[in-house]
Parts: structure tokens; sequence; C-alpha cells
């Protein structure tokens, strides 16, 4: 079973959730926007994705340059990611033991491949 965060107005989001959807994967859409993650979910995405909190953040977002995050310390980001989830890279898929960030939507496929 899989887990999306999914932003349905995000065309890489759309493309990855078809890509599962065509490999007749059962999946868990998550619409982070209308349900946004708290703290400690993001904590366990990051552990799961293996990144830090600035690789799984949309730098480019003017939430981003407004909230003046460019050196920010880790916890700041964290916790702006669960104030502005918009901040959040999308979209992000998990089998609850690995993550991966559908940037291209193809990058899913690994982790489909390994869930089987």
């Amino acid at each position: 079973m899989l887990t999306i965060y999914h932003n349905p107005r995000c065309s890489k989001s759309r493309q990855t959730l078809a890509l599962i959807e065509e490999q007749k994967h059962e999946v868990t859409i998550v619409e982070y926007l209308k349900t946004p993650l708290s703290i400690a979910e993001i904590e366990s995405l990051m552990s799961l994705l293996k990144v830090s909190p600035k690789d799984m953040m949309r730098t480019k977002e003017a939430e981003f340059k407004e909230q003046n995050l460019a050196n920010a310390d880790d916890k700041t980001l964290i916790a702006a990611m669960a104030a502005t989830p918009k901040l959040i890279e999308r979209p992000i898929v998990t089998d609850n033991t690995r993550a991966i960030i559908g940037r291209p939507p193809e990058n899913v496929l690994t982790l489909m491949q390994a869930d089987k």
C-alpha cells in the first residue's frame, strides 16, 4: 500500500498518481494542502526520504522568500512546512518504509518495484 502526498493542481503530482494507478497499486491519497502535516509527520517523511528539511522544500515559492527561510535552521524550516504546506515538495510517495519525491514522476516506479 502506497501513500501519496498529493496536490491535484500540480501536474507532476497528477502524473505520479496516474502512474501509480496504471500499475494497479493500492494508494491512499493525502491532499496535504487540505489536511496539513504535523511536525512529526514531516520529520517522519524526511527520515524516510533521507533528506534535509531544505531538500524537502519548494524553495522557489514566494512564501519561502517572504518567510526569510534561506538561512533558517532545520527546526524553523520544519515549522514553516507545517504552517505553510505549500512549501512542501510534491508529490511525496511512501510505502511506510521508504519514500520518494515524484520529480520526475517515474521516480515512483523504483518504490513500486520494491513494494511488490
